[in-house]
């Protein structure tokens, strides 16, 4: 094996005779640990040593604390075990999983020290032999994208491959998805499928399936069980706690990520997750359409990506406003704060903007909690400017409607009635305070 390493540690680890894949014994005035050379990419620094432990966790160590590092093994002659193609077994569901890449759908291969996408369902299953059980798996590559890459043009082919899936006999389909933006790629999802009767289960994981506290495999299974569930609609199935104990199932218009690496990143949004599920079953907490087998989907992939988001804050200059004109956007989404608010100097630009045919929308910084423009002054003026109430769809999910919104019409006041209209759950009637996460997380 070559050595990838350079600069400080390639020079050390050369002079000793140190390769890639080498086990070795690396000692410090602190510990003693040992393992295996694992590939240091080059946009790395060249100050550490990467071994992979036997509990498969990588340590780095910086060279310059090593007083002794002894080679135990050379090379690693590592070979993937031949894994037999399994034949569907009858009387289970059918369930493909369309991929789009992110955490879920790869693993570290240590042959290369790089991370690669499964390629056959049967890897899949030798890890996670439990979904075999619950239904037959299909692979169904679409595209592999860090999700932050994802665009509305991508979220047509999402919808589209789940459609055909649906439509030629799944019980139901599993989107293998990144987690940075889930909940907009599942958002649209529910907007651009029409006279959906089965379930379409989102599921990612923040840690790869390789590392001892992966979050993937409880992920996959309780996706599974969503998948041949009485569910008819687009859901997030994702850890409900820190632990490995059960996942929620999040509608896909009121489901966010709410963390950058917790394993129970994402948390329902205005609403109670529609359910509980754990390796074993299904507890429905909520009210959700549900399954009817006899629906044919049909897809209205009509969206006009020409959509602003704007997160206001305290001193903003207000020709911030103008410059979406200028940028040729057709609409705009206010994150306002508290109640949906802005700064005085900040309605008039957005009078203007609203004169010139750009639909406005007003959403909450804070996430839980409705908008309501009627309380004060501020709010007042801003519905007199012609900006449109948000309800309590989450910026995002208010972003990702009217995308789809401005695909159909142009039309002021019907760009109006339809952001205000609840299509597929994305506005609550009420609000509970049991909605709030402190009430019901235990």
């Amino acid at each position: 094996m070559a050595l990838t390493y350079r600069g400080r540690a390639g020079k050390f680890l050369s002079d000793r005779g140190v390769k890639d894949y080498d086990l070795v014994l690396v000692e410090t005035d602190r510990l003693s640990l040992k393992g295996r050379v694992i590939p240091r990419p080059e946009l790395f620094d060249d100050t550490h040593l990467v071994i992979k432990l036997n509990n498969g966790y990588n340590v780095g160590i910086s060279v310059d604390k090593i007083k002794n590092l002894k080679i135990l093994e050379k090379g690693w002659k590592h070979r993937e075990p031949e894994i037999p193609r399994m034949e569907p077994r009858k009387g289970l569901p059918y369930v493909p999983m369309v991929v789009t890449g992110g955490t879920i759908s790869s693993r570290v291969d240590y042959r290369t020290g790089g991370v690669r996408a499964y390629e056959r369902p049967e890897e899949l299953l030798d890890i996670v032999p439990e979904i075999a059980d619950i239904a037959n798996i299909d692979y169904r590559p679409l595209f592999a994208e860090f999700s932050e890459n994802l665009t509305a043009g991508h979220w047509v082919k999402i919808a589209e491959a789940v459609a055909k899936e649906l439509n030629s006999g799944a019980s139901g389909v599993l989107v293998a998805h990144g987690t940075d933006t889930m909940h907009y790629s599942a958002a649209a999802v529910s907007f651009l499928m029409k006279n959906l009767g089965k379930p379409v289960v989102f599921v990612g994981a923040q840690r790869s399936i390789d590392r001892p506290s992966t979050d993937a495999v409880l992920n996959l299974i309780a996706s599974v069980r969503v998948a041949v569930s009485e569910i008819g609609e687009v859901v997030i199935v994702m850890h409900g706690s820190s632990s490995d104990e059960f996942a929620w199932v999040i509608r896909g218009v009121k489901a966010r990520k709410m963390h950058t690496s917790r394993r129970d990143a994402f948390l329902p949004v205005n609403s109670m997750p529609i359910a509980k599920v754990t390796r074993e079953g299904i507890e429905y907490l909520s009210g959700f359409r549900r399954r009817d087998d006899s629906l044919k989907v049909e897809i209205d992939t009509k969206m006009d990506d020409r959509v602003f988001l704007l997160y206001v804050w305290p001193g903003m200059d207000p020709k911030i406003v103008q410059i979406i004109k200028d940028l040729d956007y057709h609409g705009l989404v206010v994150a306002g704060t508290g109640l949906g608010h802005t700064p005085y100097e900040v309605i008039k630009e957005l009078e203007r903007l609203v004169k010139d045919g750009i639909p406005v929308v007003m959403t909450s910084q804070t996430l839980f909690g409705r908008v309501n423009l009627r309380v004060y002054e501020t709010g007042r003026l801003l519905l007199k400017a012609g900006v449109i109430p948000g309800e309590d769809m989450l910026p995002e999910v208010a972003l990702v409607k009217l995308m789809y919104v401005l695909g159909h019409t142009r039309n002021m006041e019907e760009v109006r009635r339809l952001m205000m209209t609840n299509m597929v759950g994305e506005i609550s009637r009420s609000i509970s305070m049991r909605f709030f996460p402190p009430c019901w997380v235990s």
